[in-house]
């Protein structure tokens, strides 16, 4: 073999013309994915786990095979806003998600720890590497939208999920902070460099509806989302408000149950890939 001179009209390799090594793994033999969607944010406590089950429901309502997958290994909320207490169960074809009460399938490591408080601490390789068997070994059987929640920030989750799992588009989720720029930024850059598709933003919290005159009040001051999504050219899918209603939804296991038209958009966006 003769010796590279970095001269590519020298040399008769053609070695512009092979593609990069993929590393896109086969999901379970059994399952039947349509779409996967993840949702992501830049930092910690916008309210992700919230969107991501929001979301789930409003496609499900539309008549739509949904499953979630909780990729936030050491911070599991899924589970409990679904109100989910069985664990999950395998064969040797596989893992069986649960399935919440209006039949959407979910899988997290919550359901196969022995109790729901056991902490799981593991090291960045073994999460990401049960991320991939969440992708790999469980059956998502006729699932039209498999909504990815992933841990915030841009670590081993998000990078595992990025490049081996076939992510059609992902929704960054922020709040009306300063830092929103920076931190939809560093999902953007990192969705970027991974070739993802963007879908949108979603503000979550993004005000407070006085009950007697129904004013909106901009808790954490001027909401600079849509400055964002100009400088990044990306839409805003939604607001969210801040509804005690919704956390409690969550508490109490029964988010399927919210009401509220907030994410219509974000899912006709959803629909349109």
């Amino acid at each position: 073999m003769s010796e590279c001179t970095h001269d590519c009209s020298s040399c008769s390799n053609k070695c512009s013309d092979q593609k990069p090594e993929s590393f896109l793994e086969n999901p379970n033999k059994l399952s039947k994915i349509n779409k996967v969607i993840g949702v992501v944010s830049g930092k910690g406590g916008v309210g992700k786990t919230l969107v991501s089950s929001m979301l789930a429901v409003t496609m499900q309502r539309l008549g739509k095979k949904v499953g979630i997958l909780d990729a936030d290994i050491t911070g599991p909320s899924i589970p409990k806003a679904f109100g989910i207490k069985d664990k999950a169960e395998g064969s040797e074809l596989g893992i069986f998600p649960a399935k919440s009460k209006m039949g959407i399938d979910i899988m997290s490591v919550n359901l196969l720890l022995e109790h729901d408080t056991d902490p799981v601490v593991w090291r960045g390789p073994v999460i990401a590497g049960v991320v991939k068997q969440f992708w790999t070994d469980v059956i998502w059987k006729d699932v039209d939208y498999l909504f990815v929640d992933m841990p915030p920030g841009t670590g081993d989750v998000p990078l595992t999920v990025f490049q081996t799992i076939p992510v059609n588009g992902i929704v960054i989720v922020a709040s009306p902070q300063e830092l929103v720029s920076m931190i939809v930024e560093k999902a953007v850059k990192m969705a970027k460099m991974m070739n993802i598709p963007i879908i949108g933003i979603i503000e979550n919290m993004s005000y407070l509806e006085c009950p007697d005159c129904g004013k909106k009040i901009e808790v954490f001051g001027k909401s600079r989302v849509d400055e964002v999504a100009v400088e990044y050219g990306i839409p805003v899918l939604a607001r969210i408000p801040i509804r005690s209603e919704l956390a409690s939804a969550c508490d109490k296991g029964v988010i399927e149950l919210f009401e509220g038209d907030w994410l219509d958009f974000a899912a006709t966006q959803i629909e349109n890939l």
